[in-house]
């Protein structure tokens, strides 16, 4: 991974997840800090509020705004579609979508710590 101090954004609507996604992530090096968002529409408020953000870790399934909703408004967005997103979920079906609708990269739930670093470094250059 050649960016280290990286920026992630991790939406989620289980509390739990999100506490194991920050610790893994905490614990990898390369990141200073995880903002915890837990729907798309929080998330998008985030990204609003804030420039700084490296990477965005999206669960598909979450009440007020899904993963693909959020996936279609940030590609839409002038100033985020660059941003790498990848999609995390129990659902295998989703992924063809999600991937369609501008995501970067899939993993299954539940999340291994060496799956998930290994994945952000294909998408951060």
């Amino acid at each position: 991974m050649k960016k280290t101090d990286l920026v992630v954004l991790a939406v989620d609507d289980d509390l739990i997840n999100l506490k194991l996604l920050k610790s893994m992530l905490m614990k990898s090096g390369n990141v200073k800090e995880v903002i915890e968002a837990k729907n798309g529409s929080d998330a998008i408020g985030v990204l609003k509020s804030r420039d700084d953000i490296d990477l965005i870790l999206l669960d598909i399934l979450m009440p007020i705004m899904g993963g693909i909703d959020m996936l279609k408004v940030v590609r839409a967005d002038e100033n985020l579609r660059q941003l790498p997103i990848l999609v995390l979920t129990t659902d295998e079906t989703k992924k063809a979508e999600a991937l369609e609708c501008g995501a970067n990269g899939f993993l299954m739930k539940p999340i291994r710590n060496d799956d998930l670093i290994a994945k952000i470094k294909t998408v951060i250059v």
